[in-house]
């Protein structure tokens, strides 16, 4: 068996998962605390103040990364969802699950710095723009699978049909993307692209892009946090979880098994 593939398949022992996740979760958060930091002191003290906007629009700099993650989140849910379904991966269906609440964070960012923007910039907190609109039916659908999930006693019943709700929503995706080039709307257009040319200025684009690295790290620290919780809760009558607890397997009679 190729390396890489075996590797996979080792990745689904949830043993093996909880290693990896206690391994990797502090690096992952290290790694979003460092790359946020930098970006957000390049926002908030080095990048000048737009000639238009003045300083309100700093907010860019925590709005857009907020903005790509819900995004990024939902279709990664939606992924796992899918292998989960197909085929009968656990690790899957705990992965798209424990996606849901972090993507539903991100949006939540998202819909709050956009009013808070708006309302210098519209004259109004809230406008039922084709951009907004679309990004508030995404922050229920992330509730939706939350709440199917958590309606649900059974675990893996309840994995399943919390996933394929979030399959069904993946249609939203391209309408948040390119509303604003299908609709006449309030929202600017896209400005700010990591493959192509932005129409930002040069100084003012680099403290983004370490938020968006940033926003990445932070992702999936929390991803796996809440995987592993998760995978422990569901093992949690294995002898490994016991183990990893410090208490040795009980044998009948009430006794420490050797």
């Amino acid at each position: 068996m190729h390396p890489i593939v075996r590797w996979f398949h080792q990745l689904g022992s949830p043993p093996y998962f909880d290693r990896f996740a206690a391994r990797w979760v502090p690096w992952a958060w290290g790694m979003a605390l460092v790359t946020m930091a930098i970006g957000i002191y390049g926002a908030l003290f080095v990048v000048p103040a737009d000639y238009q906007q003045g300083d309100s629009f700093r907010i860019l700099y925590i709005h857009v990364p907020a903005a790509w993650m819900s995004l990024l989140v939902y279709a990664l849910m939606a992924l796992y969802a899918a292998i989960a379904l197909i085929w009968r991966i656990k690790l899957c269906e705990i992965l798209a699950m424990a996606s849901a609440p972090i993507g539903a964070g991100f949006t939540v960012i998202t819909l709050l710095t956009g009013m808070i923007w708006g309302k210098p910039m519209w004259g109004t907190w809230w406008d039922w723009d084709p951009r907004l609109t679309s990004e508030l039916v995404l922050l229920f659908m992330y509730l939706g699978v939350i709440g199917l999930y958590h309606a649900i006693e059974d675990r893996r019943t309840a994995a399943r049909a919390a996933g394929l709700l979030a399959i069904t929503g993946v249609v939203l995706l391209p309408v948040i993307r390119y509303s604003v080039d299908w609709w006449n709307s309030l929202h600017q257009g896209q400005t700010i692209r990591v493959f192509g040319p932005s129409s930002i200025d040069a100084s003012m684009l680099w403290p983004v892009l370490w938020m968006v690295v940033g926003t990445k790290f932070w992702f999936i620290g929390a991803l796996l946090a809440r995987a592993r919780a998760d995978n422990l809760r569901r093992e949690g009558g294995k002898d490994w979880v016991a183990k990893l607890a410090g208490n040795a397997p009980r044998t009948a009679h009430g006794r420490s098994a050797p």
